[in-house]
């Protein structure tokens, strides 16, 4: 036994250390590449960014950066201090004394490890907002707002995720297949989610409004209906309240689908550049990108329930952490606690394959635009995007393999443009 546990508490710490060095390295890079490059704008957008704005996106890119390796530094401390130096097992005695084992213990073991993250995390969260974001010039949420949204988002946690947890733990503690039932479900209480969230919990947060021009509606219509894509409607949200970046998303399951612009966007694109994002990503739903991104997302879901299953009756997974389980079996809200610390160590090893599926839906969602509408205007779009959102031209390589969701400005281009000759 104390072989595994040493065995198992050094696969941990080989993890961190793996994710401190490998983003370290990363994000050492893109600094590097980004600042190398910043005395020059690509040819290909000469025409379209000046040398000013070029080099505001190289600041932009380096300050996130700095910013986000910081926030590295200290979800790795909070992670160890969590673990290896005892706060997880602190704090699950202290409410065992308090509660003793079962539902509530449980219950209350999630709810204020999820209070006191939350905690830690709001200074860095406040940085980003009130520093980095304003410096830049895009920032327009205010401190009243802002701490507005934290109540509110801590609020609908606590009413919708209370009722889910408990569910979860009843189950854990009543079947020997529980994992099989909890991610039943869980996709379930995803895909509800998916039908509720933008018609009952995004308004909470945002205004939508639909969209009040008649010209462009009704070109967003015929756009829509020659899609075969069938909606609430395309509607219009206040992102200026809180910020100057420009967006769009496409949203919902079933008739609850809809398409949203931040208004931010229509005040930046014309109407034709407009018409080449909404059938980008309308390309999204005909291509499948959801369902596809859904049915991964679960499986993976299902991978981690299951390997939970075992661990969750291994008292070495919890020394091997710093816990000590209870002799009883009653740990299940402190195995979902520690799925939770350590589950995101092997998103940075995985992000080249999530990273790299995730762009090849973009150029499927770009061709699929391109043979709606006009290349051209989407090009053009994305040009006004990538200024006005400060988005560096030049990443480097490696480093958009890992993070970069979307595929880099000169790439996206290139192929658009292909499309349009």
């Amino acid at each position: 036994m104390d072989t595994l546990i040493s065995n198992w508490t050094w696969v941990f710490v080989g993890l961190v250390t793996l994710n401190l060095g490998l983003r370290g390295w990363l994000d050492t890079r893109q600094a590097r590449h980004v600042q190398t490059h910043q005395r020059t704008v690509p040819p290909a957008f000469q025409s379209s960014i000046s040398i000013d704005e070029h080099q505001k996106a190289a600041h932009y890119t380096i300050a996130k950066l700095r910013v986000g390796f910081v926030d590295l530094i200290w979800g790795l401390a909070c992670l160890l201090a969590w673990t290896l130096l005892g706060g997880l097992h602190h704090l699950n005695q202290t409410l065992l004394h308090a509660l003793g084992p079962g539902l509530l213990q449980g219950l209350a073991l999630m709810a204020s490890f999820a209070l006191i993250q939350t905690l830690l995390d709001l200074p860095l969260a406040w940085w980003r907002t009130f520093r980095t974001e304003a410096q830049f010039g895009f920032n327009r949420t205010t401190t009243g707002l802002w701490l507005v949204d934290l109540l509110k988002a801590g609020l609908m946690g606590a009413l919708i995720m209370g009722p889910m947890a408990t569910v979860v733990l009843l189950i854990m503690d009543s079947s020997t297949l529980w994992w099989l039932w909890v991610w039943a479900t869980w996709v379930a209480f995803s895909l509800l989610m998916m039908v509720i969230y933008p018609t009952w919990i995004a308004p909470i947060f945002n205004r939508f409004q639909a969209l009040d021009d008649p010209e462009l509606a009704a070109d967003v219509a015929q756009l829509m209906s020659q899609c075969g894509f069938q909606s609430q409607g395309i509607f219009v949200m206040d992102g200026s309240r809180r910020s100057a970046h420009a967006n769009a998303y496409f949203t919902g399951l079933g008739r609850a689908k809809r398409v949203v612009f931040f208004d931010t966007l229509l005040q930046q694109l014309s109407r034709e550049e407009v018409l080449a994002v909404l059938a980008h990503e309308l390309g999204h739903f005909s291509r499948g990108h959801i369902p596809k991104r859904m049915i991964k997302m679960f499986a993976s879901a299902a991978v981690a329930l299951a390997a939970l299953a075992y661990l969750a009756e291994q008292p070495w997974f919890y020394a091997g952490l710093g816990v000590l389980p209870q002799l009883d079996g009653s740990n299940s809200g402190l195995a979902l606690v520690l799925l939770s610390l350590t589950a995101p160590l092997l998103g940075l090893p995985l992000a080249p394959w999530t990273s790299g599926s995730s762009r090849s839906d973009e150029f499927e969602a770009d061709a699929y635009a391109c043979q709606k509408t006009d290349a051209n205007a989407l090009a053009s779009a994305l040009v006004k995007l990538y200024k006005d959102n400060a988005t560096t031209l030049t990443p480097d390589p490696i480093y958009t393999r890992f993070f970069y969701s979307h595929p880099p400005a000169l790439e996206r281009l290139s192929h658009i443009r292909a499309s349009a000759t």
